[in-house]
C-alpha cells in the first residue's frame, strides 16, 4: 500500500511574500505551485517536500519528519538550498530562472519564472501517437538540442550538474524557447546517502554511473542523458535503462533501424553520448555542440524550435490531441 503524499499548501497561503494560487504539480521531492508576488506577477514556487521523508496533513504548513529521518531530510534541504543559490547566479534563456529562494515553515522554497508551454515529453507522445515515420524532423532535433546544450554549457561552467535531464524536464515555451527545468541535485544527494526502495533516477535517461554509489559523475553524466533524449526524440520511446544495457546492449540495433530516416551523423552522435563507458562519451558540452552542429551547416529554414515543432503537427493533429499548455511541472510519463 503506497504512502499518502504530503498535502500541498492551501490556496491563498502567503509564504515569503508570495500568495499561493494553486498546486501545479507534485513529485517525489517537492510540490510546485502557481503563485503571485506582491505586484501581482505570476511565479512558480517549488517547495522542498520529499514524500519519502516528510508528511503533512491538509491545511498544515509545517512538514512532519520522523526523528530517524531528520538528518537525511536536512541533508536534502541543504542541497536544495544550495541548488537554488547556484541557479540564481545563472542567467540564460535555456535555463529556468530562479528569482528567489528562502527558508520558511522548516523547509526551503525556490521561486522561478512561470513558463507557459509544453514539455518535450508531451510533444514526443503526441508525435508518436500520429505513427509518422519520423517523430521529429532532423533539423528540429538539431535546433532543439542546440538550444538545450547552450543552457547546459552555462550550467556546467558554474560547476553544477543537472542530473535529471529527460524530455519531461525540457520545456518548450509559448515564446519559442527550449528551457531546462527541475534540476536534481537534492535528489542525487539523498540517493547517495539514504537507503531508498525506489530509484531516484529516471530509467532510460540515467547514465550507468548514477546506479553506483562509488562512481564519480561529471558533464559526461548529463551528456548521456542528452543522448537518451535525442534517442527518444527519434524513436518516440526511451532507450533501455543502463542496467539492461550492461547485460545486453541493443542500442546499436535499435538505432540501425533508423538509418535512412535520420543521418548517419545524428545516429553516431547518439551512440557516442550513450556510451556505457563514461570516458568514451563527449567529455564536455562544447565537444558535443561541435559535432551536433555539423549537419546544421546546411541551410535549414530559419524557424524557432517551437515553431518547427508546432508546424509539424498543425495540419494533422486534431484539437484534442495537441500538447496541453501548462507551466513548469512534470508531465505524463514517457513509457
Amino acid at each position: 500500500m503506497s504512502k499518502v503524499k504530503p498535502a500541498p499548501l492551501p490556496p491563498d497561503t502567503v509564504i515569503g511574500g508570495y500568495r499561493i494560487v494553486r498546486k501545479v504539480a507534485a513529485g517525489g521531492f517537492g510540490v510546485v505551485y502557481l503563485a503571485v508576488d506582491t505586484e501581482g506577477q505570476q511565479v512558480a514556487v517549488k517547495e522542498y517536500l520529499p514524500s519519502s521523508l516528510a508528511s503533512r496533513g491538509p491545511g498544515e504548513l509545517l512538514p512532519q519528519v520522523q526523528p530517524e529521518k531528520l538528518s537525511l531530510y536536512r541533508l536534502g534541504l541543504k542541497s536544495f538550498f544550495e541548488e537554488g543559490r547556484a541557479l540564481a547566479q545563472i542567467s540564460h534563456a535555456s535555463v529556468v530562472s530562479v528569482l528567489n529562494f528562502f527558508r520558511e515553515n522548516e523547509t526551503v522554497y525556490m521561486v522561478m519564472n512561470y513558463l507557459e508551454g509544453s514539455s518535450l515529453q508531451e510533444f514526443i507522445i503526441t508525435a508518436r501517437d500520429l505513427k509518422k515515420q519520423k517523430v521529429f524532423r532532423e533539423s528540429t532535433i538539431r535546433s532543439l538540442y542546440d538550444e538545450v546544450l547552450r543552457g547546459l554549457r552555462i550550467v556546467h561552467q558554474h560547476k553544477m550538474l543537472h542530473l535529471d535531464i529527460k524530455p519531461a524536464n525540457i520545456f518548450v515555451t509559448d515564446d519559442n524557447r527550449a528551457v531546462l527545468i527541475d534540476f536534481g541535485a537534492a535528489r542525487e544527494v539523498l540517493s547517495k546517502e539514504g537507503n531508498f526502495i525506489r530509484p531516484m533516477y529516471t530509467p532510460g535517461f540515467a547514465a550507468p554511473e548514477m546506479y553506483r554509489r562509488d562512481s564519480s559523475m561529471g558533464p559526461w553524466t548529463d551528456i548521456y542523458a542528452v543522448g537518451a533524449c535525442i534517442y527518444a526524440s527519434m524513436q518516440g520511446y526511451p532507450p533501455n535503462d543502463a542496467p539492461q544495457r550492461l547485460e545486453k546492449d541493443r542500442l546499436s540495433l535499435a538505432l540501425s533501424r533508423l538509418r535512412g530516416v535520420y543521418s548517419d551523423n545524428l545516429i553516431e552522435v547518439v551512440e557516442w553520448c550513450m556510451s556505457l563507458d563514461p570516458l568514451s562519451r563527449p567529455q564536455s558540452v562544447f565537444a558535443l555542440q561541435k559535432e551536433l552542429s555539423r549537419e546544421t551547416e546546411r541551410s535549414y529554414t530559419k524557424l524557432t524550435v517551437a515553431e518547427k515543432m508546432r508546424l509539424q503537427f498543425d495540419n494533422i493533429v486534431s484539437e484534442n490531441k495537441k500538447p496541453g499548455r501548462r507551466s513548469t511541472a512534470p508531465a505524463t510519463k514517457l513509457r
